[in-house]
């Protein structure tokens, strides 16, 4: 009788250690199950779950899934200590609307949340890190829904597709969405069908307050 084969890791699972690798080697911090998906060719984040899945099982990962970003390698360093992020205030992630509804500063000093430093990018100065919590369902389809938490980093130049905290000063309203730099105007684009993007003319004023870097589940569902 012929002795089964021992199961061990396919051509996938090395493809998506590979990956996570080379990512956690070239950015500081973990990548997302949709840059895993597209790095390794499997179009479903289901199917990129499925392989997570059994990587954990065998030991070879570790994760965190209230986090976007929350894939450690066990062969790298372990989570080690955590770091406290600031909790800044509430951003909606609808229309705009006037602060203090979206303040920065809704929540006390005490405001905080615990992050490992494993998982946060390495790149530039930790303390530029502060956290918002999300009023709103515009970027449902970015899996960031109401009540979640974004940790953005502040300073920078945005990229044509960054996750943005924006601020437009002469109408003091404040608002998450896509960013995107066009000829003569700015584009504030939502992750939801059901909503307009928002267009802002190059003569008004738009701050930048910060980009995503991280989201924090409130409840506890698939990470991308």
């Amino acid at each position: 009788m012929m002795a089964r084969k021992k199961k061990g890791l396919s051509e996938r699972h090395e493809k998506i250690l590979s990956f996570l690798r080379a990512h956690q080697k070239r950015e500081g911090y973990p990548p997302t199950i949709r840059e895993i998906g597209k790095a390794t060719s499997i179009s479903s984040t289901s199917v990129v779950n499925y392989y997570l899945d059994q990587l954990e099982k065998m030991g070879k990962i570790e994760r965190q899934r209230k986090i976007s970003r929350g894939i450690q390698l066990t062969e790298l360093n372990p989570l080690g200590e955590m770091f406290k992020i600031p909790v800044a205030g509430r951003i909606v992630a609808s229309a705009p609307i006037p602060v203090p509804a979206s303040d920065f500063n809704y929540f006390d000093a005490e405001s905080s949340v615990d992050i490992a430093r494993t998982l946060l990018p390495t790149r530039g100065d930790q303390d530029e890190l502060f956290a918002l919590e999300v009023d709103g369902d515009s970027m449902i389809d970015a899996m960031v829904n109401d009540g979640d938490i974004v940790v953005m980093k502040s300073g920078g130049e945005p990229k044509n597709g960054d996750m943005v905290a924006v601020w437009l000063p002469e109408r003091d309203e404040t608002t998450l969405k896509y960013f995107y730099k066009e000829d003569n105007r700015y584009r504030l684009q939502p992750a939801n069908p059901t909503m307009e993007a928002i267009y802002i003319d190059k003569d008004e004023a738009l701050e930048i307050k910060g980009k995503v870097v991280m989201v924090i589940r409130q409840i506890d569902k698939t990470i991308i």
